[in-house]
């Protein structure tokens, strides 16, 4: 069997978090600034970037000002933790479908836009982070997504032909990252469209 490389993101993909990052941000906000990011802007802006690229460009909106990025972002991230704490579950279709492409002899690994403090808590609660061969986060990365970064250091680590490299990702930034790596591209809606049944075609 040949060889074969999986990269998942995991913010829509793994887990369905996009809502706790959005609400752990804008509670973030309130408390700082009065101001929330309404889902539209969620879903056309700020999906899928990290907090720091979300505060440049409130900054760029009048929103935020820089000596307060700092503060802002420090309260999100607990807020973050806070959230997963309380919201994370272990979800069995994902354990058994990392589970699957682990005893096909494949590679998988994580490429988030998260930083590894939470992304680790996330995957540890859902009970998956020991099958990951490699997890990437944005702090590993000079340029994340949109930017192929990510994906393009651990398809060059692990050597394995494009055209067995398969990552699986939601929002647009990520599937733009994802396309722009050459590799297999498997889009999914969120969390709940992702199990071994939808990648049953590709392993």
């Amino acid at each position: 069997m040949s060889k074969k490389l999986f990269i998942f993101d995991l913010d829509g993909v793994l887990v369905e978090a996009c809502d706790w990052h959005r609400d752990a941000l804008n509670e973030a906000l309130m408390e700082k600034c009065d101001y929330s990011i309404s889902e539209k802007d969620h879903i056309e802006t700020f999906n899928g970037i990290p907090t720091s690229k979300k505060l440049s460009i409130l900054n760029e909106m009048g929103i935020v000002s820089k000596n307060e990025f700092k503060e802002i972002h420090d309260l999100k991230q607990e807020k973050t933790i806070d959230i997963i704490n309380k919201s994370a579950v272990v979800r069995q279709e994902k354990v058994l479908m990392i589970q699957t492409l682990k005893r096909r002899g494949f590679i998988v690994c994580c490429y988030t836009n998260s930083i590894r403090k939470t992304a680790e808590l996330m995957l540890e609660k859902t009970g998956i982070i020991e099958m990951f061969d490699e997890i990437v986060t944005n702090q590993d990365v000079t340029s994340p997504k949109p930017d192929p970064e990510g994906y393009n250091y651990l398809i060059n680590k692990y050597k394995i032909p494009i055209g067995s490299v398969y990552i699986v990702e939601d929002s647009p930034k990520g599937i733009q990252a994802a396309e722009a790596s050459g590799a297999n591209v498997i889009k999914v809606k969120n969390a709940d469209d992702l199990d071994i049944i939808k990648l049953r075609r590709y392993i």
